[in-house]
């Protein structure tokens, strides 16, 4: 089994909670094949014209410039790393109510029809990673889990209704971590509570994949 953790937070642990979780699940990580996907530290280009235009040009031959050469080498690169795991960790906090850009670029490399999805005969859409798990790691230091709240956080629920809804892929399990800023005098609890529910979900993939 392969293990593909998408760390999506570049600030450190000491002041980034998501960073925390990210490092609290690999600490506890036994007997597995595990690989980190580092959006900051990945050459990323964002998704745009230079794609398009380097598409054309692998068809026609002709030479490409280095942004195009470089984002068609970067969305293989996520694609093969997503196409080389069996559960897949994203580990990323909401950041003005989404998901990091650098994240964002990733899921922009690996949506595309005839690789995570296509559509039927019919025009219905078949999801095509039904083999793999995904597992959501997320931060927010506000309150997004009440009724009023939920239709603002479009971090976790993205990312779910992407690899889940889109790809297929079964969303094993789902640790989100928050209040912590709006609730100050309770943030150690608040963050103690989630980083327990970190270590005990790597565990218990290690227990089944040892």
């Amino acid at each position: 089994m392969n293990i593909l953790v998408v760390k999506a937070n570049n600030r450190p642990a000491s002041e980034a909670v998501s960073s925390k979780m990210y490092e609290t699940f690999m600490k506890n990580l036994e007997g597995v094949n595990v690989t980190t996907y580092d959006v900051f530290a990945e050459d990323m280009p964002y998704l745009g014209q230079d794609l398009f235009n380097a598409f054309g040009k692998v068809q026609s031959g002709e030479e490409m410039t280095d942004v195009e050469q470089r984002i068609l080498a970067a969305k293989q690169k996520a694609m093969d790393a997503l196409t080389a795991a069996d559960v897949v960790v994203f580990a990323f906090p909401l950041w003005n109510l989404t998901i990091p850009a650098k994240l964002q670029t990733f899921i922009d490399y690996v949506y595309q029809a005839g690789y995570s999805f296509k559509y039927d005969e019919n025009g219905q859409l078949v999801q095509l990673l039904t083999d793999k798990k995904a597992i959501i790691l997320s931060a927010r230091g506000g309150v997004y889990s009440t009724p009023e709240a939920a239709p603002m956080e479009m971090a976790a629920t993205y990312i779910k209704n992407v690899v889940g809804g889109v790809f297929g892929m079964e969303i094993a399990q789902e640790v989100i971590i928050e209040g912590h800023a709006s609730a100050p005098d309770q943030a150690e609890a608040i963050i103690a509570e989630g980083l327990a529910k970190v270590e005990a979900v790597a565990k218990d993939l290690s227990a089944v994949l040892v």
